[in-house]
């Protein structure tokens, strides 16, 4: 009887060593300044992750209670915690491949601009091509590059190389001859192939051109998208980028499928397909939390900085020129109703004021034939809005995606393009929150660097690029930093109908987070450039670290 009783305790010790090990954490955090991103409970101080989840937020005494004897805990020295960044907005297969090719963005001559594509040309097998670049003429005085410049140095090699915003490339001579381009191709509808006053190609083309070249660009290898994907993500998550909404129009989602089942995502990714290939979308199916399908892009119009973007009166600098649509608004209705019917997510560019109001014009006809639901219509970038245009984005629950680096990098010049009247409703993050608009935050990447404390830092400086604003560009726009933090966490999840899973830290949700080296809450905006992210947790597992100090 007595050894049966001492089975029995050895039993029941045994089942509560286990259940009690099984409720303890796999990680705590504690002595840290945490900014939650959640309305209920927006400070603490210890966090607890269980099996990728977040399971506790709170005190280090009410954390601590599930501490047990495998739990690791790591003392944050008092560092500021954010839930991890999430960019709205990147090109993630140009962004890695522009890791890997020639750098043009802070080229800022013409000289330097042809001595880094010389350089790098001489490092070059014969027939490799030059691609990305992400230049901009804007920092030597706005004469846009010609082929002439470096034919000589790329006899071997086609280049085609993007203006920083994507809407415009220099092709070399030889590239626009295995492409079939001369001076006697037609015209292409919803682009431009740009001819010098003898009537010779320069080698710009922009928007719709660019497909003529596209098409005779060998496609990337396997290995090399591979490659340039991991160098992504690496930069990513150095910059405590945790999830990313990929704008893919390079088809790369099945070398991210395996890239996922071979366990070599570093960052959660969001597949986002061209609006057109709808259809394909449904048959991608969805996927889990480390990488999605389901939104789908298309364009209205296209830039500033090529004289694309759709205004309803002239560019100040070109009175003849108001910009154009990209697609015809028929073809833009007929995708995105077809989408919409479908339960995928829309979201579409839509720079200048007559392609927003266009835009908006065109959901809000989708809404009243498709019906209510939670659809989430997005507008990419939304920069350049009418000013009885920014009620209607909250009215018709449209969130405007949109890149905050882009008001301190175009804002060096846009006056001189469309004048100071509508340069007040440029980027108008603040009037847009104000009338109870979502506003979610990305960079756009290659465009702009995808590091989510500099986009913070310029929403709340608004400081220009070239110094000559250093109280702020179109001041009465700017917003506060915790709003910029909401921007990119809170209100980035639910723009792609993920706030359960992540945005805030709260029980429950994905232990991704971000350790930086100042509370940006607590200093002066203009100080932020300088905060570093110092780790980076993605499913409470430390993905990058820069400090030795936290263990």
């Amino acid at each position: 009887m007595n050894r049966l009783i001492f089975n029995y305790a050895l039993i029941a010790m045994l089942l509560y060593s286990c259940q009690n090990e099984s409720s303890t954490a796999d990680l705590i955090v504690i002595n840290a300044n945490i900014w939650t991103a959640d309305i209920n409970n927006p400070k603490a101080s210890a966090l607890a992750v269980k099996k990728e989840r977040i399971v506790e937020v709170g005190s280090d005494e009410l954390v601590l209670k599930l501490k047990g004897k495998n739990t690791e805990v790591i003392d944050a020295e008092g560092k500021f915690i954010t839930p991890g960044f999430i960019d709205t907005h990147v090109h993630l297969m140009t962004g890695g491949n522009s890791l890997l090719n020639v750098d043009l963005r802070d080229a800022g001559t013409k000289a330097e601009f042809i001595k880094r594509i010389a350089d790098f040309a001489s490092n070059l097998d014969s027939g490799q091509w030059i691609l990305e670049g992400n230049w901009d003429h804007t920092l030597w005085g706005g004469e846009l590059p010609r082929k002439d410049w470096i034919d000589e140095y790329t006899k071997n090699n086609p280049v085609v190389i993007y203006r920083l915003d994507g809407h415009m490339v220099l092709a070399n001579a030889l590239a626009l001859r295995i492409a079939g381009i001369d001076e006697n191709t037609a015209d292409i509808e919803g682009g431009e192939m740009l001819k010098d006053k003898k009537g010779f190609l320069t080698g710009i083309l922009k928007e719709n051109a660019m497909d003529l070249m596209f098409r005779k660009i060998p496609p990337l290898s396997d290995e090399i998208k591979e490659k340039a994907l991991k160098a992504a993500f690496r930069y990513l998550v150095s910059n405590g980028v945790t999830t990313v909404h990929d704008v893919d129009s390079l088809g790369v989602y099945d070398i991210e499928r395996k890239l996922k089942d071979n366990n070599d995502l570093l960052v959660r990714i969001y597949e986002i397909n061209p609006l057109k290939k709808w259809k394909q979308t449904i048959e991608m199916g969805n996927q889990d939390e480390w990488l999605k399908s389901g939104g789908l892009k298309g364009f209205v119009d296209g830039s500033l900085g090529t004289h694309t973007a759709a205004f309803n009166e002239p560019y100040s600098d070109k009175p003849n020129d108001s910009g154009y649509f990209i697609n015809s608004e028929d073809s833009i209705y007929h995708w995105a109703s077809k989408a919409d019917s479908a339960n995928l997510q829309v979201m579409i560019h839509a720079i200048g004021d007559r392609a927003i109001h266009t835009l908006l014009d065109i959901y809000e006809r989708i809404i009243k034939e498709n019906g209510g639901k939670d659809r989430r219509f997005r507008i990419e970038h939304a920069q350049h809005i009418a000013k009885e245009d920014i009620r209607r984005f909250a009215e018709l629950g449209v969130i405007a995606s949109m890149q905050p680096y882009h008001a301190i990098d175009d804002g060096r010049w846009a006056e001189k393009v469309i004048g100071s009247q509508r340069a007040k409703t440029t980027y108008a993050f603040k009037s847009l929150m104000e009338n109870n608009a979502l506003v979610a935050f990305g960079s756009d990447w290659p465009v702009a660097p995808p590091i989510p404390l500099l986009g913070i830092y310029a929403a709340t400086t608004r400081r220009t690029l070239d110094g000559k604003n250093p109280d702020g560009w179109i001041t009465e726009e700017k917003i506060t930093v915790e709003q910029a933090l909401v921007a990119y966490t809170r209100n980035a999840a639910y723009a792609s109908f993920d706030e359960n899973l992540k945005g805030i830290l709260g029980k429950g949700k994905l232990a991704d987070f971000v350790i930086l080296s100042e509370d940006i809450t607590a200093i002066k905006p203009e100080n932020i450039n300088g905060t570093k992210v110092m780790q980076t947790y993605i499913s409470g597992k430390k993905v990058f670290d820069r400090s030795a100090k936290i263990n």
